[in-house]
């Protein structure tokens, strides 16, 4: 019980002193790993990690979705919330019809997502080095609140 509150505190403190960068990331490795809870579900015919996995990962890009600023690049915007959309249909869809296909392939253009804002976390550390742009990222997508999220195993 001891480590379950040791990790609940350092995950809270994680979230707290996160940069909206950093948070957002965060947000997309909590949807790979749900998502990836439901593949094993599925696998294993275990219904209850099934049910979590999904759950869990819809969540998240609920989230993701409910968290996009339209500004400064509304067409970017734009085209993140249908992608979230997207992403949030085809997780119901897998998870009514227990679609793993289906489920590996929000799987995928998650990790695509997340690579490619790891690449834009990574530009805008360089260019703030060099002095070139200022202190915020030029977000092409969600920028997450400081709200407190509730990461279940």
């Amino acid at each position: 019980m001891n480590d379950t509150n040791s990790a609940n505190a350092y995950l809270r403190t994680k979230v707290m002193t996160a940069s909206p960068e950093e948070l957002r990331l965060m947000l997309l490795d909590g949807s790979l790993k749900f998502a990836n809870q439901a593949k094993t579900g599925l696998l294993n015919n275990d219904p209850e990690m099934t049910y979590s996995g999904f759950t869990q990962c819809r969540d998240i890009v609920l989230e993701l979705l409910n968290t996009i600023k339209t500004e400064p690049a509304p067409q970017i915007a734009q085209s993140m919330r249908e992608l979230y959309t997207f992403l949030y249909g085809e997780l119901v869809k897998a998870s009514i019809d227990k679609d793993i296909p289906k489920l590996d392939e929000v799987i995928s253009l998650i990790q695509y997502d997340r690579e490619t804002w790891v690449l834009t976390m990574e530009q805008v550390t360089k260019e703030r080095e060099s002095g070139v742009i200022g202190s915020t990222i030029p977000a092409p997508a969600a920028m997450p609140t400081r709200q407190p999220i509730s990461f279940q195993a």
